[in-house]
Parts: structure tokens; sequence; C-alpha cells
């Protein structure tokens, strides 16, 4: 949607006010300006109405039994963090006025006021409210823009080294014992960075979206006990071709953790897939789900090549790999650990490890159990 398609905000305004002649007032005023008005005399009438119409603006009287203006402000910025707030008070001072702002207020109006202050005070918030909406369409849009980018780009550079490496197997199965040995080395290195690209541009392409916090499901929830169960079984075949022992312990009736299914199982995938490589023959990998307190956590543990002391610390990063003489020829893309840390983070949880070169590593994610319905 352009921003000129942006439908225009409501012009509802509600007031909240224990002075009825302000009310009143209020009401009045801004009626013959063409805005819609609803008042309340306490703070927690206004506050269950807002929850239920989100109007743009709201005024508030700072002094008021009960739930007070600062209450009120505070409660309403958590319901809608766009709302424009505009404090009406007759105990106005410059501290008073900086209070309200550093609570969440956009504008400060002092009783008494004449019917031209009420107008051009609620006109300036509308129109921030306006600009407010129009920066959130760009966003959108720009947002939509690099989505359609990234995946253009992707599909664009997938599909031809997809089709190098089909040409380059084709070559070796059908005519791999009449070429001579130094053209099969080439033919098998061209493979493996072919391989190697296409494992670079898979990774790429859900980090990019999660730049723009645009892979995780807002408001999903998932059993993550059965997500880890499906990629311990999706893990099963390497870790027999590796010769790995792969372990899976789950505690039972654990409740959903926020995150949607797609970005669980690459969170879980890339910890499980990496302890496998990175394992030696005959080694183990241990899954493991259990409670602890509010949080869910999953261990992954191997018995592997382990990282050196110096470098866990930038294990995380992007495009970061684990250089020493036992990792050097394992191809990867340097993303995967990046794409967890992100992933975790934007669900709320995060992640850490342990490791011991030449003994093994230790991974532990911590995720929030989604709010019950």
């Amino acid at each position: 949607m352009s921003v000129s398609e942006e439908p225009k905000p409501a012009r509802l305004v509600v007031v909240i006010d224990d002075d009825e002649v302000m009310r009143l007032s209020c009401k009045e005023i801004l009626r013959k300006s063409g805005y819609e008005v609803e008042c309340f005399e306490n703070g927690q009438a206004g506050i269950e109405r807002i929850r239920e119409r989100r109007p743009p603006l709201l005024l508030v009287d700072l002094k008021m039994p009960g739930l007070d203006g600062f209450q009120v402000i505070e409660i309403c910025r958590k319901l809608d963090p766009e709302l424009v707030i505009v404090v009406i008070t007759g105990y106005a001072t410059i501290g008073t006025a900086v209070d309200a702002m550093k609570a969440g207020a956009y504008d400060f109006l002092p009783k008494p006021f004449t019917p031209d202050e009420l107008r051009l005070i609620i006109a300036r918030g509308f129109e921030r409210r306006r600009l407010m909406d129009e920066a959130r369409a760009l966003r959108r849009e720009k947002e939509d823009a690099e989505r359609r980018f990234v995946s253009f780009v992707a599909h664009q550079l997938k599909s031809p080294l997809a089709a190098i490496k089909q040409y380059l197997d084709v070559l070796l199965f059908t005519m791999g014992d009449s070429l001579p040995e130094k053209a099969k080395l080439w033919v098998g290195r061209c493979q493996v960075r072919a391989s190697d690209m296409l494992e670079l541009i898979s990774d790429w392409l859900p980090l990019a979206r999660l730049e723009r916090g645009a892979l995780c499901q807002a408001g999903a929830a998932s059993e993550l006990g059965e997500v880890v169960k499906q990629v311990v079984r999706d893990h099963e075949h390497a870790a027999e071709a590796a010769r790995v022992a792969l372990e899976l312990r789950l505690e039972e009736g654990l409740p959903p953790v926020v995150g949607d299914g797609l970005a669980l199982a690459m969170l879980c995938g890339n910890l499980v897939g990496n302890a496998i490589k990175y394992n030696r023959e005959g080694g183990r990998v241990s899954v493991e789900l259990a409670r602890a307190g509010e949080r869910a956590v999953l261990s992954v543990r191997d018995t592997g090549l382990g990282i050196p002391e110096a470098q866990v610390g930038r294990l995380f990063t992007e495009f970061f790999r684990v250089s020493s003489e036992a990792t050097k020829e394992i191809a990867g893309s340097g993303l995967g650990l990046a794409i967890c840390r992100k992933i975790a983070s934007e669900l709320g949880g995060e992640i850490s490890v342990e490791s011991v070169e030449g003994v093994g590593s230790s991974f532990r994610v911590e995720l929030p159990f989604a709010p019950s319905p």
C-alpha cells in the first residue's frame, strides 16, 4: 500500500477528566471542529474505552482521584505505543510538563485555556499521528521491497549454481572413469565450492529476513518438544552416516513456547546439524529439553572437536568459522550460529555455549513459555 493509500486515522478524541465542566467544554469545542469526542470521568473507564476503540488521540488530566494522569499515560502507552497523548492540568509547572513528556505525553496544555488553544493543540496532535502513519507505511513499503529483493537475488544465484552442480554430478557419473585423475580432482573441487555457495545463499536468505524481524511469526506459539523430535528424526541419517550416536531426552508436559515452528526448527536444526558435523567418528550428540522456571531449556551436547577458548567469544558472529587444524576441511557458511542467536533473541530468549577444545561443546537455548490464552 502506498503512502497516499494509507487510510486516514479516525477523528476520535478521548477525554479523561474528573471535572464535568471541563469535559463538557472540551466536547463542545471539539465537536464543532468536526471531531468525534468521548468523555470519561475516571482513568479506568477511559482506559477500557481506549482498549476497545484505539483512538488516535487522548486528552487527559493529570490530577484525578483513583488513577491519576501519569498512571493513565503509562497504561495507555503500553496499550498503544502510537497513541498521541495531550496532558491538561490546572497545576502547570515546568517540572510537571517535563515529567509528563518523560511519561510519554506528546504535548501539554495548562488550564484555563481558550477554545482556539485547544483546537490548535489537537490539530497539531492529529498532524503528528498522520506523520507517524505515513512513516509506518513507508517502513512497510521498504521492508516489502527488501524482502522481494532478497528473495529475487537468492533465487537468481541459487538456480545457476544448482544447475552447475548437477552438470558436474552428471559428468562424474557418466565419464568419471575416463577422466584423467587431475580432471576428476578439479571437478570434485568445483562440486565442493558450488555446494558451499548454495549453503551460503540458503543461510543468507533467512539471516536477511531476521535482520528485519521478518522470519519469526509475531504472536506465534509452538510445542517445542514436537519440533525437537522432528529435527532429531530429520538428522538421524546424517548421524548414522557420520557414525555418531544421536540421543534425545524430553521432559513431558511442557507448555508451548513463544515462536513459530519454522523458526524453532531452524534454530534446533542448526545446533543438531553442527553437533553432528563437528563431531568425531564414534562420538555422541545428546539433545535434551527440560523446564527451568518460566522457560524451556534446550541443550545440545557433543563429544566432538570443541572450540579453541580464544574463539568462543566470536562464535555467534556472522560469517565467523572456527579456525583449527581439525575444522579446516569442514565446509560451512559461518551463518548458522548467527541465525540461532538472532532467532533466540527475537523470541525473547538467549543462547550460550561452553566448549573445551578436543573434548566437545554444549549449547544451551532458553526460550520463554507463551502467555496463556
